[in-house]
């Protein structure tokens, strides 16, 4: 990216922008494209069909601003909120359709933002366009969604209707009872940020006819970002975060997708994340050196070499799972685990100011979705050592706020222990953890009464939906 201090005052693109490419680019995809359709002239195109027209159709804007303002989420570099979409829209529609059509709407630059990646201790780089733009994108890809769903193969599952994690996590099952049981794990460096713009634009030109579209979309990969005040151009990649990018990576991708059903392979993927099925080691390393340079060669995509594996598939970690040595069951992969575990410790802290109240809703609010996401694995005796763990953790919590000796002797009472036991435990020289783990205060404080209190457990959620 090249970076300027233009702040707010970002560039709007023009057609030269879009011809510009790097020397490297340019060897590289002098053959990808013709691009004569793409002009802000539309009067010098001849359309062969008006898909334009159907995107920003009254209908189709509708939807897409509902759909917009039901995901909510936060402003764009305009500070526009979605609240403000529909009086905005009522008010200003015609105009931004005619804009649009004319070739004269160019899109604003994302607002960057980072989120931490799990488990890692990196930040994820997210770009979040404007409401507005959100809803053109949103309409776009209501639009390009049905038309490359027939494109799609059936072993993509990401970003996709009628498609889940879960449904590729059970594929990958199904290939390992199958016998196929060595696997090449691939990682893409840096998808998003990587991806050839004017790849992109071919691959969308063999199926959209409408070039205004090609054209439309081209504006929203180099939009910009702005980071602070700082402007920054967009000459590679996707912005990740916008209705948009789901689709668009899915269209990159199902041209990996397409050459290995061409070679015969098994494979699973969701979104970036592929995995690629072998009978045999020897099998795998091969599928492994002769994809890779179709990857980076043809798709220009970066294959990150260190993190790129040929193993066994007891060895990988797909989509948060992992399989057991004896017939490919499905298990909770161990890092996931650990960061379940650190999430617990985050909200069961001893020194957090939440209400009771508050801290059961959010055990709530992380154990369901966290479990109804995990269901396909077998970890029931593993949710029970966690429930026990956690469970001490919300005594340890008690004893905390209880604080002084007097108040812990008060509230053992009045949880039926005797007189002695009370004592004994309140006026203990013994930290809250360890406290925690004595039995007297286990039978105080133990399955039944912190259920009856209103704390959640995994098992309990897990024996509701489980499905192994």
């Amino acid at each position: 990216m090249n970076v300027t201090e233009t702040g707010m005052e970002y560039r709007q693109l023009r057609i030269e922008d879009f011809l510009k490419e790097g020397p490297a680019e340019q060897e590289k995809n002098s053959k990808v494209y013709a691009l004569g359709m793409i002009t802000e002239n539309n009067a010098d195109i001849t359309w062969k069909k008006k898909l334009m027209e159907s995107i920003l159709s009254p209908s189709n804007l509708k939807r897409a601003v509902k759909k917009v303002k039901s995901n909510r989420g936060a402003a764009g570099a305009d500070g526009m909120q979605v609240e403000e979409l529909e009086s905005y829209f009522e008010e200003n529609q015609e105009k931004l359709v005619e804009r649009i059509l004319s070739g004269r709407y160019h899109p604003r630059p994302v607002l960057r933002v980072e989120i931490p990646k799990e488990g890692t201790g990196k930040m994820r780089k997210l770009g979040i366009p404007t409401v507005v733009d959100r809803v053109i994108q949103q309409a776009i890809a209501q639009k390009l969604s049905p038309i490359y769903e027939k494109q799609f193969q059936e072993t993509s599952y990401g970003f996709r209707p009628k498609r889940s994690a879960h449904d590729a996590v059970k594929k990958c099952r199904e290939y390992i009872e199958e016998g196929y049981e060595y696997v090449v794990d691939m990682d893409l460096e840096k998808f998003f940020d990587t991806v050839s713009q004017s790849k992109m634009a071919s691959i969308l030109s063999r199926t959209i006819e409408d070039g205004r579209v090609i054209s439309l979309i081209h504006k929203y990969m180099r939009a910009g970002v702005l980071e602070g005040e700082r402007y920054e151009r967009t000459e590679t990649g996707i912005a990740q975060g916008g209705p948009l990018s789901p689709l668009l990576s899915n269209i990159m991708l199902n041209e990996l997708d397409k050459e290995l059903e061409k070679r015969n392979h098994k494979y699973v993927r969701y979104a970036d994340d592929a995995v690629i099925f072998c009978r045999s080691l020897k099998s795998a390393e091969r599928t492994y050196e002769k994809i890779v340079p179709y990857i980076e060669g043809k798709l220009f995509l970066k294959v990150n070499q260190e993190k790129t594996k040929v193993c066994r598939y007891t060895e990988i970690k797909y989509l948060g799972y992992g399989f057991y040595h004896k017939g490919g069951r499905i298990r909770l992969h161990p890092e996931t685990l650990k960061r379940m575990k650190r999430r617990i410790r985050e909200l069961t802290k001893r020194k957090s100011p939440w209400p009771e109240e508050y801290r059961k809703e959010k055990l709530k609010e992380y154990i369901r979705g966290w479990v109804n996401y995990f269901k396909l694995a077998d970890m029931g005796s593993k949710l029970d050592r966690i429930d026990s763990w956690m469970r001490r953790r919300i005594r340890a919590i008690y004893l905390k706020r209880w604080k002084k000796p007097k108040t812990k002797y008060k509230m053992l009472i009045k949880l039926k222990l005797s007189e002695s036991e009370a004592r004994k435990l309140a006026y203990s020289s013994k930290k809250e953890w360890r406290i925690a783990f004595n039995q007297t205060i286990h039978r105080a404080l133990g399955v039944k009464k912190l259920k009856s209190l209103g704390y959640p457990t995994f098992s309990y959620y897990y024996s509701k939906v489980c499905e192994n």
